[in-house]
Formats: C-alpha cells, structure tokens, sequence
C-alpha cells in the first residue's frame, strides 16, 4: 500500500473516530426504546464494525510494519506518536463500551460531555502531525 492509500486508510479511521462520538450525542437526546432509539443502535455499529475496527487493525499492523522498515523505536517523537496511538486505541474502546451502555438505555453522561469527549480525536491528530512533521525531539 502506497502512502496515498495508507492516508486514506488512516482518513478512514479518523472519520469514524469523529463521527462515532457525534452520533452517540445525536443519541442520547432520544426517548428510550423508540422507533430513533433503534435506528441509532444500528448506525453505531455499522460504524464500529465496518468503518472502526477495520481501519484501526490495519493502521496498526501497517504502522508497525513501517516503524519496523524506517527503524522508527529509536526515535524520540516515534515514541511520543505511538502514545497518542495507543491513547486514540483505548478511546475507541472506551466508544465500543459507551455504545452498550446507550444501547441498553443507560445515559451515563450528558450531551455536553460527549461533546466534549468529540474533541479528543481531533487534538491528537494535530499533537502527532507536529510530532510527525517538527519532530520537535
């Protein structure tokens, strides 16, 4: 896969790591057990199983294929990029988790934290584009 494919791979999973908290907000202002209740239902797993845990598998396997070619570990910025990689891996766990709690009815936190948590993804694309790009260290 050449770097244009490995950008739209990577587009891929930042677009269903924006969408997936925007819909859970969407989400949680319907009635529970509604006729709209459960067609969010569908639409989060939809994006989960065929936008998310796909996209996520192969950047990982392709970005560890590349820090292996490049010999990326002895770098210091690699290391910073890889936190922020494994912090947006346990994000979308917690997303998968947070999905089953709205599935079952449960509303554990309001719309404006869930607006909130929607920003997570976008700041750190933006710290590891600098790390990436500067290489600040």
């Amino acid at each position: 896969m050449g770097q244009s494919g490995a950008r739209h791979l990577r587009h891929l999973l930042d677009g269903g790591l924006f969408l997936l908290p925007r819909l859970y907000v969407y989400h949680q202002e319907t009635s529970i057990g509604s006729p709209e209740d459960r067609a969010w239902i569908e639409r989060e797993s939809r994006v989960r199983s065929i936008i998310l845990t796909p996209a996520m598998l192969l950047v990982w396997i392709l970005g560890l294929m590349l820090a292996f070619n490049v010999d990326a570990w002895s770098q210091a910025w690699f290391h910073g990029k890889l936190a922020l990689v494994i912090a947006l891996s346990a994000y979308q766990g917690w997303l998968g988790a947070y999905g089953k709690k709205l599935a079952n009815g449960q509303r554990p936190l309001s719309g404006k934290t869930v607006r909130m948590i929607n920003e997570i993804p976008g700041i750190a694309a933006a710290i590891i584009v600098v790390l990436v790009i500067v290489r600040p260290f």
